[in-house]
């Protein structure tokens, strides 16, 4: 470059001389030269870079504001919605969709994509409201669309006297924060001088979230009409959002084939991986780990290879399975259409960020194939939108009745959907008279979305492979059909062959706070039955590499449970390796059915209460529960308290105290499900 000749030619000039050379004064004129050159030139291009920051400033303002945009499309409603998997995303569009029966214009809008801090301009807009169905996600965190907000939340103190919100919370009672993010939400915009005009609605997902949704809808309603002075339109028909466009003379290379985001994305993959750009790992690995019973157990090992993802144990892998080609078959017979038409749903709100309801163009198989989600109970908005497609009155009558806030039809959906476990194809089968246009339907079904499994591997030890522990989900419901998990029966048909076809799990890595002690000294105690296991032979594999790196590593304690020890000790060799080796100092296993009376890991715990209280209150122990959050997790939250209060001395409210503080701290932590 200029700068090393420049450099160069100025090293050389340090050589002593004892009088100036022609050469000399020849090669100082050309530095000068150059210098000026190089100052001048320097110059002319400074300008460049100032101006570029100025020139995006008008469409960005645009982008982000929606009080704008709603100004823009005559809107008066805005839904805001805090979606980890889709149920709020799905909520808010329900809500914006029904302002049109009260005479009003609604839309839905993910909070990420605007500036909140707009939120005290929306009494510009006359009749105005902010509606939020905020969903609480992990330990009583905000989704990770609403972190923003939520932090925007804390920290403000804008006025937001004449904003009117209402608040629909999402969350699960087995969960012990919950719904906190919708109280949170509900509290601060009051505090911050909002208007609420209608209670804070608390859905429920551990008994029917689809109910108190419909039942909190029946009265939110009416109170937005008493405060608007509106009415009822009487206009109930079902309305349309998007538009069919078949594409009879398309390129094939325009086509989606399943790819979340960009088309061709599986063809050529291209890092950073995540939700809208999985990797598609290979399967390396994939066995039976029960040696017995009714069940299906499976250890499945992905190959991260190239992929530049980094995961620590603890992590969660999310994986995008596929639904069953024969449930796909059977919804394009009944409904007698030619699956492999190539189709785009064009939104009719032109003004929507959402252009399509899945990636478009694509062919209805595709979509049901990898965009819809089939095999789950359809909610009662679908049975409702549907209804017009019967022909035979009565069974329209039940789907309306079904989709309504009565007492009679909330008693039959429970029963003929919920309790019966019909999904679409089987509600087809069921109502003969029903023939929806198949658009409608694929219109109507939710996203399939990613399932969420705790890694079972260690980073340092296998930093080119996850691992995945579960349990395949197969039974016969009271229909007499079979339900199959959808992510479950995929994964486990993935099967290793030595043919050169190598079959492949789109997937990504999400961060968990589930994690390691900083210190590797620090006690653990795992307590995970079944799969639960799976996040805890990452921690116990990370163990025994930190002993191998000359490490002090604490105690290391592992209370698992299982049916039958001669069926599901799930790594029963491995772990009985490690406890030989001295890695795991203890390993405790509940076999529930080996004997008469059933024996769980909180029975366990309480059995060494002393030993337990002591590596807690006095040597700094980190406790981590992994698993089923309905019965197990409470149970073991129990046996602590009863452990705090037998050993510690303390009484129960002190206990439940102590623990939460050990929450607060990091460390009582929790990978649970319901």
């Amino acid at each position: 470059s200029v700068f090393a000749d420049i450099s160069l030619l100025a090293d050389e000039e340090q050589t002593p001389e004892p009088l100036l050379s022609s050469l000399d004064i020849f090669l100082f004129s050309l530095i000068a030269g150059l210098l000026i050159y190089w100052f001048f030139f320097r110059k002319k291009t400074e300008p460049v870079p100032e101006i570029k920051p100025f020139t995006p400033v008008t469409p960005q303002i645009r982008e982000t504001s929606f009080i704008e945009k709603m100004k823009k499309t005559n809107r008066n409603i805005v839904v805001f919605y805090g979606s980890q998997t889709g149920t709020a995303e799905e909520f808010a569009n329900r809500l914006a969709k029904d302002a049109q029966r009260y005479g009003m214009k609604g839309v839905a809008a993910d909070p990420e994509e605007y500036d909140l801090s707009e939120l005290s301009r929306l009494k510009e807009i006359p009749n105005s409201m902010a509606v939020f169905c905020m969903a609480t996600y992990g330990e009583g965190d905000p989704t990770d669309n609403a972190q923003e907000f939520y932090d925007w939340m804390q920290g403000t103190d804008d006025d937001l006297e004449g904003v009117n919100f209402a608040v629909f919370g999402l969350g699960n009672k087995t969960y012990e924060h919950f719904n906190a993010t919708g109280k949170y939400t509900d509290k601060r915009l009051a505090e911050l001088g909002g208007k609420r005009v209608f209670d804070l609605g608390l859905g429920d997902d551990d008994i029917n979230l689809e109910e108190d949704f419909i039942s909190w809808k029946e009265q939110f309603w009416p109170a937005v009409c008493e405060l608007f002075g509106v009415e009822a339109t009487g206009e109930d028909s079902s309305i349309r959002q998007f538009e069919l466009v078949v594409h009879n003379d398309i390129n094939m290379n325009q086509v989606y084939t399943g790819e979340m985001g960009r088309l061709k994305s599986f063809q050529t993959q291209k890092p950073p991986f995540d939700s809208k750009n999985p990797f598609l790992a290979t399967v390396t690995g994939n066995r039976k780990l029960n040696k017995g019973g009714n069940r299906h157990l499976m250890h499945i090992e992905l190959d991260i290879t190239d992929s530049k993802i980094r995961y620590d144990s603890g992590d969660h892998v999310a994986v995008y399975p596929t639904n069953d080609a024969a449930v796909v078959n059977g919804i394009g017979e009944r409904l007698g259409v030619d699956l492999d038409t190539v189709i785009s749903l064009k939104n009719l709100d032109e003004e929507s960020n959402k252009k399509h309801p899945f990636p478009c163009p694509t062919t209805y198989r595709t979509a049901l194939t990898h965009y819809l989600d089939i095999n789950n109970m359809p909610r009662t908005n679908v049975l409702y939108e549907l209804a017009q497609y019967a022909s035979d009155p009565q069974e329209q009558e039940n789907m309306r009745k079904m989709a309504s806030a009565s007492p009679e039809g909330k008693a039959l959906y429970q029963s003929w959907v919920l309790d019966s476990e019909r999904n679409i194809l089987a509600i087809l089968e069921d109502l003969p008279s029903l023939n929806p246009p198949i658009d409608h339907l694929c219109e109507l079904l939710p996203r399939l979305q990613a399932r969420y499994y705790s890694i079972a591997s260690s980073s340092k030890v296998y930093p080119t492979s996850i691992h995945i522990c579960a349990v395949v989900i197969e039974y016969t419901t009271k229909t007499e059909r079979v339900f199959k998990g959808v992510a479950t029966n995929w994964l486990k048909n993935k099967e290793v062959t030595d043919n050169g076809h190598k079959l492949t799990v789109p997937m990504y890595v999400r961060r968990s706070q589930f994690r390691l002690p900083f210190k590797p000294s620090n006690p653990i105690i795992m307590i995970g039955p079944g799969t639960g296991i799976a996040p805890f032979m990452g921690f116990i594999r990370e163990r025994a590499w930190q002993k191998e790196q000359g490490k002090e590593a604490g105690e290391t304690i592992l209370y698992f449970g299982c049916r039958h020890k001669n069926e599901d000790f799930l790594y029963q060799q491995e772990l009985e390796e490690f406890e030989r080796a001295g890695v795991l100092t203890q390993l405790n296993v509940a076999f529930s059915r080996d004997q008469e009376h059933k024996i769980y890991v909180q029975h366990l715990l309480k059995k060494n209460k002393e030993q337990l209280w002591k590596l807690i209150h006095s040597n700094n122990a980190h406790i981590y529960v992994c698993g089923d959050a309905r019965n197990m997790a409470r149970d073991v939250h129990t046996a602590f308290y009863e452990i705090a209060e037998e050993v510690g001395g303390l009484t129960h409210t002190q206990a439940v105290d102590y623990f939460k503080k050990l929450m607060t701290k990091g460390r009582y932590s929790q990978d649970v499900w319901s």
